[in-house]
């Protein structure tokens, strides 16, 4: 993962007015269209304009339209189920994006028909930047987007799936808001919404796939640098703290199968686990002062021993789902907990 601390530079104070244009008459696009030959005859970008470009036309660009069952596309595309109820299911993609269906689509294609989204949206993006410099010789950032839900919101809206020299996020980390109060954890996600702003103009019905965004070519890198790309806005499975959905999470945490540890990110720390067996056992069930480790003073925080009394399903699920192994120490009514990292 690029490391996001690349983006913490003092950027200019962003312009008061953004001019977002998504042109009619765009022709359909098939494999091995000219894209960059479509969008610059429809948009005439000038340096520092954004061209944000649906992934699906990217897609049927390169090829990624198929006949076949949806479902079948829809697992080839899965890394790992996040949640399912009824017949919707949330899938963490081959591109590490937490998507419905794993971003297969088969909507705005011919009928029976399904797209799939580019294999590396971010290669896309640059491609078609350096086209568009190639025949321009016009400094251009790129972002392809794709429609998505969101936790806790209804309705969907368009995040940057693809990016190229375009700055994907700022950190406003350190600086002061008027009021003078630090900020410490601030950094706006711009590059999705750049895609949520150009969607604005697109809509989903009127045939106009490409956008531009003119007003903020601070955000535009130099000619020579793609920068990270949308990959760095995927958060790291490790610091996920939604990598399941809670009917999920408690199936998984229960079956305890190996691969599923993923989903449920970094070993919690032995106060975070004791907590939890306390929440569920009850605060009888677990005697907090009984942690000891036979390791060196440095490995304390990695093994702990917990005399625990309750059914040995709910301690090995609770342990697994903070990221720890429990196995009963036969040398007396306890269990040994490590992390599974370990």
């Amino acid at each position: 993962m690029t490391d996001l601390t690349a983006t913490d530079v003092e950027a200019p104070t962003p312009p008061h007015a953004l001019t977002v244009v998504a042109p009619a008459g765009i022709p359909e696009v098939n494999e091995g269209a000219d894209l960059a030959g479509l969008l610059l005859a429809a948009l005439d970008p000038t340096d520092g304009d954004i061209v944000v470009v649906t992934s699906k036309v990217v897609a049927k660009q390169e090829g990624r339209v198929r006949t076949g069952d949806r479902s079948a596309a829809v697992a080839e595309e899965t890394a790992r189920v996040v949640a399912r109820r009824g017949s919707t299911t949330i899938v963490r993609n081959r591109l590490g994006l937490t998507l419905a269906a794993a971003g297969v689509d088969a909507s705005n294609v011919e009928h029976g028909r399904i797209v799939l989204l580019p294999v590396d949206p971010d290669a896309s993006a640059r491609r078609l930047r350096a086209e568009v410099w190639r025949r321009a010789g016009v400094n251009v950032g790129v972002v392809i987007t794709d429609t998505a839900g969101r936790a806790w919101r209804i309705g969907q809206t368009d995040q940057a799936v693809g990016a190229a020299g375009v700055r994907v996020i700022e950190s406003f980390a350190g600086r002061i808001d008027p009021y003078g109060n630090p900020l410490a954890v601030t950094a706006p996600a711009v590059a999705d919404e750049l895609a949520g702003a150009a969607e604005l103009t697109q809509g989903k019905l009127s045939g106009r796939p490409i956008a531009l965004v003119r007003g903020r070519s601070d955000l535009v890198l130099p000619v020579e640098e793609d920068g990270p790309g949308a990959t760095a806005l995927v958060r790291e499975p490790a610091g996920d703290l939604f990598g399941y959905g809670a009917r999920e999470a408690v199936i998984r945490a229960l079956a305890g199968v190996d691969a599923d540890r993923v989903g449920f990110g970094a070993p919690a720390s032995p106060d975070e686990l004791i907590d939890a067996l306390v929440r569920v056992l009850g605060p009888d069930a677990v005697d907090r002062n009984d942690r000891s480790s036979d390791d060196e003073p440095a490995d304390r925080e990695r093994v702990a021993t917990v005399s625990v009394t309750g059914p040995a399903d709910a301690v090995a699920a609770v342990a697994f789902a903070h990221g720890w192994a429990a196995q009963p120490d036969s040398r007396s009514d306890s269990w040994l907990l490590a992390p599974l990292s370990d």
